[in-house]
């Protein structure tokens, strides 16, 4: 069962994970995620990180550089958004166009890795991770474009094209259904519950359990953080209420369509038939000028 109750991964995020001190919790879980070992060189700043006036926001995201020079993206999403994957695609191409100086070559672009930790249900699918990439395939010999031999000489480590594009990955935390089957499932455990199971042994989470126990916070920093989850706690309520009430006002709404739409068909019935207006009016309840245009 769990231990301890452990500091949510987006207020880490925000507090905790910038200070290098705390590489080691961050490189574990990109170590996990991405399937390779993961240094991380420094942090970069980014517009949603920086801490706003309530210190309150339901967007978290962090920029990293890994030893091999790209970028990793890494926000956190409480609020359900619909345009969620096209923000996902400016966001890497924003990426893309800031860190390209004036004068350098295309060449020269870094590859960027968007990793989407999410709380809402994106997208219809069964699983809870999925990734994305960019390949090419043929249309008539159903091949896959590779890169050439002049291509991996100026890509140093790089073979494949989808290798250049940015790459994408999202996490529906809330659709993990708390069976740990692998380190990187250890890892969505505790994005979702906040706690680290004895026997865990994904990279990263040893750290993480030392370092991001709630009892070790100062007592401002302390109720700064329930400050924080109480906000959250009252965002998932507002959403999940809006969203309950849409979907009433939205039956209610088609029941009441229904009812006009079934309406005007029996008076056009009625006056095919040659009923009096007067006597559809009476019947229905429309005005005369609405059965004059049927």
């Amino acid at each position: 069962m769990p231990t301890r109750k452990l500091i949510s991964f987006d207020w880490a995020m925000k507090r905790l994970l910038r200070s290098k001190a705390n590489f080691g919790i961050l490189e574990g879980f990109l170590s996990e995620l991405l399937r390779e070992d993961v240094q991380i060189q420094e942090v970069l700043e980014s517009e949603s990180n920086r801490d706003t006036a309530d210190d309150r926001s339901n967007r978290l995201d962090l920029k990293v550089r890994n030893h091999r020079g790209e970028l990793v993206l890494i926000e956190v999403q409480y609020e359900r958004q619909h345009d969620y994957l096209s923000r996902m695609l400016y966001g890497s191409a924003r990426t893309l166009v800031e860190h390209l100086d004036a004068g350098e070559a295309y060449a020269d672009l870094v590859k960027v890795i968007s990793v989407n930790i999410l709380y809402f249900d994106l997208g219809h699918g069964e699983d809870y991770i999925y990734r994305g990439t960019t390949r090419f395939h043929g249309l008539h010999k159903h091949d896959e474009l590779d890169l050439s031999r002049a291509q991996r000489q100026l890509f140093p480590g790089r073979e494949y094209t989808h290798e250049l594009f940015p790459e994408y990955y999202l996490i529906k935390v809330e659709r993990f259904d708390d069976i740990a089957r692998d380190t990187l499932d250890e890892w969505v455990y505790f994005l979702k519950h906040e706690a680290i199971q004895d026997g865990f042994s994904a990279k990263g989470l040893r750290e993480a359990k030392e370092k991001l126990d709630v009892l070790k916070l100062a007592p401002a920093e302390r109720a700064a953080y329930e400050r924080w989850q109480d906000d959250l706690h009252l965002q998932a309520s507002l959403v999940a209420s809006n969203y309950g009430l849409g979907k009433l006002e939205g039956r209610e709404e088609g029941r009441e369509k229904g009812r006009e739409e079934r309406t005007l068909e029996i008076a056009r019935a009625m006056k095919a038939n040659g009923v009096a207006p007067s006597v559809i009016a009476q019947s229905t309840g429309l005005d005369h000028e609405v059965i004059a245009g049927l």
